[in-house]
């Protein structure tokens, strides 16, 4: 067991390196524990246009990369490590503060900021990962106009696939929107926006059975519910929305969360339990984008430092 941060952040996506920035900044001894690369799941986009600033888009490792050392010139601390679970701290001397524990090791803390943010629901198909940002894609609003007058499909039918379906008309030729119901699940409004569409086509009662193409997305095997039949779908681009899935697991109902296991935050990022904060696609009624991301982290961020001026 280490010495005794002021902060330990978990997770080193936007979020995470974002606030990283501004408690480094804010002199507070700060580590930032992550279990992958970091940059979290914005590295499994090929280019980012949305961001503020790079007017020209910028390569998400160069983006995140930019985050990192600003994080690291300011003395926060990265290390990798998956964690397991955060309890109040154990030991007398350190009443009040928590402990983070990990695969490799245990953190104490004045203050825990979680920005583990959450993995995107995946189909589970033999060639699905093979293919991420070769035609498979989580985020339409991420890699949509890299689909200009192509054939795609978007797997769902809740709310944000029929947004994103929508969306992606923008770009597409044409759109296939494959759900394994005979009736959409999304809102009404949104519904009534995709069966307007020219270029929406649904695709009922079907399921993807399989991820077509070599090196790229060239098409998707279907499967229809009601009489097993299979059938080919030519499409160059599989965007997948079936909702996603917070990394909050090993908090084991030490805050409150939403029903979707989000954690519930009020206006500065404070969770239910004192000296918790969260940020970015973690919280409730996150946006899932990069730039909501780093600003919930900035605020959580400064929510720590104004905690931590009067911690006892």
């Amino acid at each position: 067991m280490g010495e005794r941060h002021d902060v330990v952040i978990i997770g080193a996506g936007p979020a995470g390196l974002a606030a990283a920035i501004y408690t480094g900044r804010g002199r507070l001894r700060t580590l930032v524990l992550e279990k992958g690369l970091p940059g979290g799941q914005i590295l499994i986009t090929d280019w980012i246009e949305n961001y503020p600033g790079f007017p020209n888009g910028i390569a998400p490792f160069d983006l995140m990369e930019g985050f990192r050392k600003q994080a690291l010139r300011f003395g926060a601390e990265i290390a990798s490590d998956e964690v397991r679970e955060v309890v109040s701290d154990p030991d007398p001397a350190r009443a009040g503060g928590w402990l983070v524990r990990g695969s490799k090791g245990e953190y104490p803390t004045r203050t825990v900021l979680v920005a583990a943010g959450s993995e995107y629901r995946r189909l589970g198909l033999a060639d699905e990962s093979r293919l991420v940002g070769r035609g498979v894609s989580y985020c339409a609003t991420c890699d949509g106009a890299f689909f200009r007058e192509r054939d795609i499909a978007v797997v769902g039918g809740g709310d944000t696939a029929l947004m994103e379906a929508v969306f992606l008309t923008k770009f597409a030729r044409k759109v296939h929107l494959i759900h394994r119901r005979d009736a959409l699940r999304g809102a009404k409004i949104l519904q009534e926006r995709v069966f307007e569409n020219p270029k929406i086509e649904v695709q009922w009662s079907s399921v993807v059975e399989a991820v077509l193409g070599k090196d790229n997305v060239e098409g998707v095997l279907l499967r229809g519910l009601k009489d097993g039949s299979m059938s080919e779908l030519a499409v160059e681009g599989l965007f997948v929305s079936i909702g996603t899935v917070p990394v909050t697991g090993f908090l084991k109902g030490l805050v409150a969360l939403n029903e979707w296991g989000q954690i519930i935050v009020d206006a500065r990022m404070a969770a239910s339990r004192p000296g918790i904060f969260a940020a970015g696609d973690v919280i409730a009624g996150a946006p899932r984008q990069v730039a909501t991301a780093a600003g919930t982290g900035v605020t959580a961020a400064m929510a720590v430092n104004e905690f931590l001026s009067t911690y006892k």
